[in-house]
């Protein structure tokens, strides 16, 4: 390929089967919220003539129905009712933001952490001199008192008191409750992201973004299970580390409008392989 030659995205009927594959899970998850398929192909109307009209405006013209419905295959006159909504905004809801920079800082921050990188087990109050919840919310927020928000955390298990009653950090903290505001927002924002990722790297001549997995097939499932507790041991370590060297730079950091994301997930399913016979071969 050229250098000032663009590659050519693959068509139509190659994406089909991945797609496929893609939407499958999702589709599932649609139809066991009783997002119907009438309702998905109206959201999909509305995206699909929001995103021709934003994304793909010419330079210097303006967008036209026409246009619109040409790159969309949707009528002109829908394009016109549904055209001018303006470009979705992704907004993050107030309180998902104040508790991710709030574990982020108990996580990562040498203030709120062992010597090992562990989150301190934090006193109520500042007035003690030594490192406190109270401290750590107002360097996040001074528009909800730490008082609020501890009881807030206690209701959602994300804290507990122990018996010298600090407040310690629960582990499923970095899980959020099912169908919670927050467990949806981040739904939306890494599968967002990690689709916007992959197809960076299949529209491009030199694949801009770290985007890979180890998998293996035909494995049994105490094998799975254990590959399942190291990944999960590995990634979290990998992301503890990551948001250690995130707070350090922003510390130092003027500011700006760039958003950074760095993500893993693990996942292991049944294949629909028959199980491996055993080999007669091997020593009994």
């Amino acid at each position: 390929m050229m250098p000032d030659e663009k590659p050519i995205p693959p068509s139509g009927a190659k994406l089909h089967a991945p797609l496929a594959k893609l939407l499958r899970p999702l589709v599932r998850f649609l139809i066991k919220a009783g997002v119907t398929f009438p309702a998905l192909c109206e959201l999909l109307r509305e995206l699909y003539i929001n995103v021709a009209e934003y994304d793909f405006a010419l330079p210097g013209k303006p967008q036209t129905d026409s246009r619109v419905s040409i790159l969309t295959g949707v009528n002109r006159r829908e394009v016109a009712r549904q055209r001018g909504a303006g470009a979705p905004v992704s907004a993050t809801p107030s309180a998902v933001s104040r508790t991710s920079r709030i574990l982020a800082l108990w996580l990562g921050s040498k203030d709120y952490c062992d010597a090992k990188g562990a989150p301190l087990a934090l006193h109520r109050s500042a007035d003690l001199g030594k490192p406190s919840f109270e401290q750590l919310v107002a360097t996040v927020t001074r528009d909800v008192k730490a008082r609020a928000l501890l009881d807030d955390f206690l209701a959602r298990r994300i804290v507990a008191i122990d018996a010298k009653g600090r407040i310690r950090l629960l582990v499923n903290a970095l899980t959020p409750p099912i169908g919670d505001d927050q467990q949806l927002y981040y739904f939306s924002r890494n599968l967002h992201d990690h689709i916007a990722a992959a197809v960076a790297n299949i529209t491009s001549a030199n694949p801009p973004w770290f985007e890979r997995a180890v998998h293996y097939d035909g494995l049994s499932e105490e094998t799975a299970q254990t590959l399942i507790a190291l990944s999960r041991e590995k990634a979290n370590d990998a992301l503890l580390a990551a948001n250690r060297e995130a707070l350090a730079r922003c510390d130092a950091d003027g500011g700006g409008s760039t958003r950074w994301i760095f993500g893993v997930y693990v996942y292991a399913e049944p294949d629909g392989r028959p199980p491996k016979a055993p080999d007669e071969n091997a020593p009994a």
